[in-house]
């Protein structure tokens, strides 16, 4: 798998010594979990991923998107990102950030609470007047509170990490199933990443499996996409890119949807060229 062509839809850019975390970040990465855009562009090359989605880390950086902005000017084209805004962004801001290259906005739920985000239908608004995705993390039931702004909504919708469900609650769990029921309105597509997120079972993630295929049948490999989730933040385990992507390709070992889902949805969806 190491020449197809694919792009990574969830990675980090992690760079303290040109751009320290702020005082108020709730979690400062060390070690393995730093990862330089220049280190990146080295892990591309080493795996064949010609383009990627840089995804705001939310505990480390917050709102200063500064890291990720600067790695996107320096390539221009290559990569595309999801910054971590305040509810009340203006349009103009907006605007401003897709100009840079940003094709959506990180809610993430999973680490704030879901509280957070359920009265931001202005917010939601101005993300699908400018054909920007609502990037939504949550974890085992907390898709449920935001079920009815997600039913609502006219933004795009990216689900994050499979949607994190409760990996021992079955696929019949509440959450899940809600998730399942968003496919098919032609606006909410999967990121199938973050399996150690979710799993409670070390690599190769057995338990995360009936998920993923789930998803896989409920949205199609053309709403589905695929991410490292690099350099691999509060990972249960020690994690190794080429060990995820082998996992991938265990999970999924139809060639046509792992090409559709590695290559042909995000080079739509986010507007790659070759």
């Amino acid at each position: 798998m190491l020449s197809q062509p694919k792009i990574d839809c969830h990675h980090h850019v992690i760079d303290p010594v040109q751009y320290p975390y702020p005082a108020d970040s709730t979690y400062q990465p060390a070690g393995p979990e730093i990862g330089p855009a220049a280190y990146y562009e080295q892990v591309m090359q080493a795996y064949g991923i010609r383009h990627s989605v840089i995804v705001q880390p939310t505990s480390a950086y917050g709102y200063d998107n500064r890291c990720l902005l600067d790695t996107l000017a320096r390539n221009k084209g290559r990569h595309k990102g999801v910054v971590v805004v305040p509810n009340d962004i203006s349009s103009e801001t907006l605007a401003q950030y897709k100009a840079q290259g940003v094709v959506g906005v990180a809610l993430n739920a999973a680490l704030l609470g879901p509280e957070r985000f359920l009265k931001i239908d202005t917010l939601m608004g101005r993300l699908a007047d400018l054909d920007l995705y609502a990037q939504i993390q949550v974890k085992d039931d907390q898709l449920l509170a935001l079920l009815p702004l997600l039913q609502r909504t006219r933004s795009r919708l990216l689900i994050d990490h499979s949607g994190r469900p409760d990996a021992s609650a079955g696929l019949q769990q509440p959450a899940f199933q809600a998730l399942l029921s968003l496919a098919g309105n032609g606006r909410t597509f999967v990121k199938l990443s973050g399996l150690s997120q979710y799993s409670r079972e070390s690599y190769p993630f057995a338990d995360a499996k009936p998920y993923q295929l789930a998803l896989l049948q409920a949205f199609t490999a053309e709403n589905c996409m695929w991410g490292t989730d690099w350099p691999f933040l509060r990972a249960h385990q020690n994690m190794e890119l080429g060990t995820v992507l082998t996992n991938f390709g265990e999970m999924f070992p139809n060639a046509s949807d792992r090409h559709q889902i590695l290559w042909e949805t995000p080079k739509r969806l986010f507007g790659f060229s070759a």
